[in-house]
């Protein structure tokens, strides 16, 4: 089976806020943008249209599964395990306003430390790595009959998939891109998820 990891659209707030779990708006027309572009996918770039699709509860990903909605295109389900990481008493701040002894503290253990209210990478990685669990083969979610499900989710969980699935550390996530409305394709194969497709 496959597993597109969507992105959700560029969010309406000023450049350099700390929003991960927030419920911030999208920008409209950058919207309206993916909304299209995500209609035109076809076999040739992911494997078949999703049959199943998955939403953070987070309106900047909900919002573009509602709006995706209708043939070919299902009906999408809410799943909270999608949802951005909690930064606490960070969320809503700029990040050069936070208090640089706790962003020194975050740097040092990007994994395992958590930001005053909020939760680690580490919680992160694990909740959304049981949201992909379940969709595999075997998985409490899993269904032989639709072989695509797409997850319209966010940065911060798709780059943790993205490690978990390499088995690489989540020390670090230098080097890695994903931008607003773009998807990386996900295969289950041979008892197994592989990277298929980065960023398109």
């Amino acid at each position: 089976m496959r597993v597109w990891l969507i992105r959700h659209p560029k969010p309406a707030v000023p450049e350099g806020t700390c929003y991960g779990r927030t419920d911030v708006g999208t920008d409209d027309a950058h919207f309206a943008q993916v909304v299209a572009r995500l209609r035109d996918l076809h076999d040739t770039d992911h494997g078949p249209t999703p049959l199943r699709v998955l939403s953070s509860p987070l309106s900047r990903c909900a919002r573009v599964a509602q709006a995706l909605a209708g043939a070919p295109w299902p009906q999408p389900e809410i799943e909270p395990l999608l949802a951005e990481m909690h930064f606490g008493h960070w969320e809503g701040r700029p990040w050069s306003e936070l208090p640089r002894e706790e962003i020194d503290a975050w740097r040092d253990d990007i994994a395992g430390w958590r930001p005053p209210g909020g939760e680690t990478v580490t919680e992160l990685a694990d909740r959304g790595w049981r949201a992909l669990q379940s969709l595999a083969p075997g998985g409490e979610r899993a269904d032989p009959q639709r072989p695509a499900v797409a997850l319209v989710t966010h940065a911060g969980v798709i780059l943790t998939l993205l490690k978990r699935v390499r088995g690489e550390p989540l020390k670090s996530f230098g080097g890695i891109r994903i931008d607003f409305g773009s998807v990386h394709g996900l295969e289950h194969r041979d008892g197994r998820w592989q990277v298929i497709s980065e960023n398109v």
